[in-house]
C-alpha cells in the first residue's frame, strides 16, 4: 500500500506545472488574431502617468450588475500623441492589442492610440467610409484629371458669407479675371453634407473647374466633407474638382476624392487660374530670346563672309562670295519663315488669351449693341421667365429702360 502511495505521489508531482510554464501557456493562448489590432471602449479608472511618460490605468464597464475591467498600458511615445488628458471616469475608445506579461503574470491591453468616445466613434466611421469608398475606386490615382489651362468659368462650392469666397474672388481677380459661379451651401452642421453634394451637382455643365472650399476648423467642423454622399458627388463631377478643406494638416475624404488638393482656398484659386503677368513676361522672354538668336546667327554669318573675303585668292573671291551670299540669303529667308511661324503661334496664343478674357467680361455684349433683360435685379435667361403685362428692365451699355411685356412668344411657337 505504501509503494502505491509513493508512485502516485511521484505521478502527481510530475503533472504539477511551474509558474513560468503556466504563464507561458497563457501567453500562447492569448496569441489570437481576435486580440490583435482591436478597438475597445470603456471608462478610465486608476489613471497614473509616471515620470517616465508611460501611462497605466484600466478600462472598465458595468454590465448585468457586474464590473468588468482590463489593465491597460500606454507607452510614452504613444501617450505623447494624445490630444487630450485622460482622467478617471472618462469614456474613451482605445486601439491596440492584448498580451500577457509572464514575469508579473499580468494580462494587459497595450494601447497605441486613444480618443474620447464621441470623437472616436466618428473617427471609426470615417475609417469605415474610407475603406468602402476606396474599394469602389473613388480615390484611385488613375481617376485624377488635369486642370484646364485657361478656364472661362470657375465654380465655387462654399458658404456665401465669410472670408473663403472673398479670398477666392480676390485671388482670381488679381491673377486672371474669369467668371466665378458661386453654388452656395452650408459648410458645417447636421445637414451640411446633403447641401454640399447638391451644390456640386448644381454646377454640372456650367463651369470648367470646381473649387470645394471652407476655412479651418476642428474635426467635428470638417466632418460633413467626409460623407459618402459628398465623395460620390465629387467623383461624378464632369469637370475637375479642387478640394481646399480646412488647413494643410487637415485631410478629409473629399481631399482624397478630388482631382487636386490645395492646402488653402487661396491656394486653390491660384491653381485654377494662371497669372496673366507671368504669361506676358514669358511671351516677352520668348520673343527676346528668338530675336537674340537670329541676330547672333546673322553676326556669325557676316564674320564668316568677311574672313572668306580676306583669305580667298582674288580670282576665286568673287565666286566664293557669291556662293556664301546665296547661302546667307537662303539662311535669312529660312530665319524669316521661322520667325513668321513662331510669331503666328504667339498671335494665336494671344488671341486665345484675349478671347478668354473677352468671354469673361460680362458687359462686352452690351458694347456690341445687345442688352440684358433683368427682373428683380436678376438676369432673365429664358422667355419662360417672362409673363405678359409684367415690368422688366432692359440694361444697355449707356443706361437702362423700364418696359412692359405685351406678349411672350416661345421658340417652338415661331
Amino acid at each position: 500500500m505504501g509503494g502505491f502511495q509513493d508512485s502516485e505521489a511521484v505521478r502527481l508531482i510530475e503533472e504539477v506545472l511551474s509558474v513560468a510554464e503556466v504563464t507561458t501557456i497563457i501567453k500562447e493562448v492569448l496569441d489570437d488574431e481576435r486580440l490583435r489590432d482591436i478597438w475597445v471602449r470603456g471608462e478610465v479608472a486608476n489613471f497614473k502617468c509616471h515620470s517616465s511618460g508611460h501611462c497605466y490605468f484600466s478600462l472598465s464597464e458595468q454590465r448585468g450588475g457586474k464590473t468588468y475591467a482590463i489593465d491597460c498600458i500606454m507607452w510614452r511615445t504613444d501617450a505623447s500623441t494624445l490630444n487630450f488628458t485622460p482622467a478617471s471616469g472618462m469614456d474613451v475608445i482605445g486601439f491596440g492589442y492584448v498580451d500577457h506579461y509572464p514575469p508579473q503574470g499580468r494580462t494587459q491591453f497595450y494601447i497605441r492610440t486613444m480618443r474620447q468616445a464621441g470623437e472616436g466613434e466618428k473617427h471609426l466611421l470615417v475609417e469605415r467610409w474610407k475603406r468602402e469608398l476606396a474599394a469602389e475606386g473613388l480615390f484611385a490615382l488613375e481617376r485624377k484629371r488635369l486642370l484646364p489651362e485657361f478656364p472661362v468659368r470657375v465654380g465655387v462650392v462654399t458658404s456665401p458669407t465669410g472670408a473663403v469666397i472673398e479670398d477666392i474672388k480676390n485671388v482670381i481677380r488679381r491673377r486672371f479675371p474669369v467668371e466665378i459661379i458661386l453654388s452656395p451651401t452650408s459648410v458645417q452642421g447636421d445637414t451640411a453634407h446633403r447641401e454640399i453634394a447638391a451644390a456640386i451637382r448644381r454646377l454640372d455643365g456650367l463651369v470648367d473647374v470646381i473649387i470645394v472650399a471652407r476655412g479651418g476648423g476642428s474635426f467635428e467642423d470638417l466632418f460633413p466633407f467626409n460623407y459618402p454622399e459628398v465623395i460620390r458627388a465629387v467623383a461624378a463631377s464632369p469637370c475637375p474638382v479642387v478640394s481646399a478643406i480646412g488647413h494643410e494638416v487637415d485631410v478629409t475624404l473629399c481631399d482624397l476624392a478630388a482631382d487636386v488638393r490645395a492646402p488653402t482656398p487661396s491656394a486653390a484659386a491660384e491653381l485654377v487660374v494662371k497669372d496673366r503677368t507671368i504669361l506676358r513676361d514669358e511671351l516677352k522672354g520668348f520673343y527676346q530670346l528668338l530675336t537674340r538668336g537670329i541676330m547672333e546667327r546673322l553676326d556669325l554669318a557676316t564674320r564668316e563672309v568677311e574672313e572668306l573675303r580676306l583669305h580667298l585668292h582674288p580670282r576665286r573671291l568673287q565666286r566664293r562670295v557669291s556662293e556664301r551670299r546665296q547661302e546667307l540669303e537662303d539662311f535669312v529667308e529660312s530665319i524669316h519663315r521661322t520667325i513668321e511661324r513662331r510669331l503666328e503661334r504667339y498671335r494665336l496664343l494671344l488671341g486665345q488669351l484675349s478671347t478668354a478674357m473677352e468671354a469673361a467680361n460680362p458687359v462686352a455684349p452690351l458694347d456690341r449693341g445687345y442688352c440684358l433683360a433683368m427682373k428683380g435685379g436678376k438676369i432673365l435667361r429664358s422667355a419662360r421667365d417672362l409673363k405678359e403685362k409684367e415690368d422688366v428692365t432692359l440694361k444697355m451699355k449707356d443706361g437702362a429702360a423700364d418696359v412692359r411685356v405685351e406678349k411672350v412668344t416661345y421658340e417652338q411657337d415661331v
